[in-house]
């Protein structure tokens, strides 16, 4: 028997406050697992972006990229060490750079889903001196009814980048005059037109990590602290389990192990409307509440992956998904289960499972705890002070320790788990009372 480290790398762009929770996490589990003859242990750090020769061996088992795809260096050293060191990463750094919104579109209408009818607009500018821009525009592109489309899909409707994210680009139309005034400012990004759901009762966002899938529901309009609301009983069992489905589906189909999923409620249907989210909110200035869960779903599924050296998927197993939603012989309900059963396997998640209630039983206690600190109390505010004016400081970080202090209690009462004493950093304020 062998004692063998698992080496993890963190590749952060402006993150704070997830990975100095993981990293501390870690720390206080201490791990040592039984895999296979070998005792396997854990040593997590930062990855630095630097020269690489495309030869050299890294020395990371696992490494979590979260939006460094957006910086070039970066994502083509992710794709480095999957190519020629199957190094297991967290996303497919070639599932986003080419699945945009659009593809997402297409194929889950392929598959059944109820996507809101969406058109795809020309651009309204070109930068006519670059290649043949020039010619081909002149040549080729048509003049076409705006309003028309408009008034075919309906109104409310949404105008947004067909490849965007993070609410950037989009607007909400109520009518003619106001498509028109959109798309006059849309620039050279190329959109989509789609209908609104209109009158609908809940705005779910699904975070799906690996198999792990958690619901919340969100309100767009809400300032962004306060987007993700606490609440329990915004779904029937049903719509829940439908919810979790169409989440694993889609992060499954594109090769996804982290990402987020939009959806309308209305009438008992669920409607995806955004979900190629794969860099989803991660701080606790946004998530609040929800912010233990993420931290504790990564560090669950990335020491999973780590230990177990698990393989990269690579290709694309589209005509699986493809072979029953095409079958007309099976409704959308029957097919959703069908295509979760293929995303189960994708993710291993019954070995997952086992692997968890072996080796991580002690993570919601040790979570609890930690979400309490002093030491959580100082990342949080280290968080807020890198967003909020001097002057608000103070009073933000108490609202998000004491959302996170809400949490702890309701996991707590969950778990039958030993809530304990919250203790502030300065001893100034009582913390738990905020909560």
């Amino acid at each position: 028997m062998a004692d063998v480290t698992r080496h993890i790398g963190l590749s952060l762009g402006a993150d704070l406050c997830w990975p100095a929770s993981y990293e501390a996490l870690i720390e206080k589990l201490d791990l040592k697992v039984e895999v296979g003859s070998d005792t396997v242990s854990f040593d997590v750090e930062r990855v630095t972006v630097e020269p690489f020769d495309l030869s050299y061996k890294p020395k990371y088992d696992m490494v979590l990229d979260r939006l460094t795809h957006w910086y070039m260096v970066s994502r083509e050293w992710v794709k480095k060490i999957v190519i020629m060191d199957d190094v297991y990463v967290l996303n497919n750094p070639w599932a986003i750079q080419s699945m945009e919104k659009h593809t997402t579109y297409c194929a889950m209408m392929r598959l059944g889903m109820p996507i809101p009818r969406t058109w795809m607009l020309p651009a309204k500018e070109y930068k006519r001196d670059e290649w043949d821009t020039d010619v081909t525009v002149k040549r080729y592109n048509r003049l076409f009814n705006l309003g028309g489309i408009g008034d075919s899909l309906g109104y409310p409707s949404f105008i947004k980048p067909y490849d965007g994210g993070g609410w950037v680009g989009v607007a909400k139309v109520d009518d003619a005059r106001e498509l028109s005034e959109a798309y006059d400012k849309s620039g050279t990004r190329v959109h989509h037109l789609q209908e609104g759901v209109n009158d609908y009762e809940v705005f779910v966002r699904a975070i799906g990590i690996g198999p792990q899938v958690h619901i919340v529901k969100y309100d767009p309009s809400a300032p962004l602290h306060a987007r993700y609301t606490v609440d329990f009983h915004f779904l029937d069992a049903e719509q829940w389990a439908k919810a979790t489905r169409i989440t694993r589906t889609i992060n499954s189909f594109f090769g996804w192990d982290f990402n987020s999923c939009e959806m309308l409620l209305k009438d008992g249907e669920l409607y995806p409307i955004d979900f190629a989210n794969a860099c989803p909110d991660s701080q606790v200035t946004s998530l609040n509440y929800h912010f233990p869960w993420l931290v504790t779903a990564l560090l669950r599924w990335s020491l999973f992956c780590a230990a177990t050296k698990r393989k990269k998927p690579l290709g694309m197993q589209w005509e699986q998904y493809f072979a029953i939603g095409d079958d007309d012989s099976i409704d959308y309900e029957d097919k959703l289960k069908k295509y979760d059963e293929i995303a189960r396997d994708y993710y291993d998640t019954d070995a997952f499972v086992k692997w968890n209630e072996e080796h991580l039983g002690d993570l919601d206690a040790v979570a609890i705890e930690f979400f309490g600190t002093p030491k959580f109390k100082s990342i949080v505010r280290e968080k807020v002070a890198a967003l909020y004016p001097e002057h608000e400081i103070d009073t933000f970080t108490n609202h998000f320790f004491g959302m996170v202090q809400f949490w702890r209690k309701t996991e707590s009462d969950r778990l039958g788990v030993p809530l304990g004493e919250v203790v502030s950093p300065t001893g100034s304020e009582d913390a738990a009372e905020e909560a």
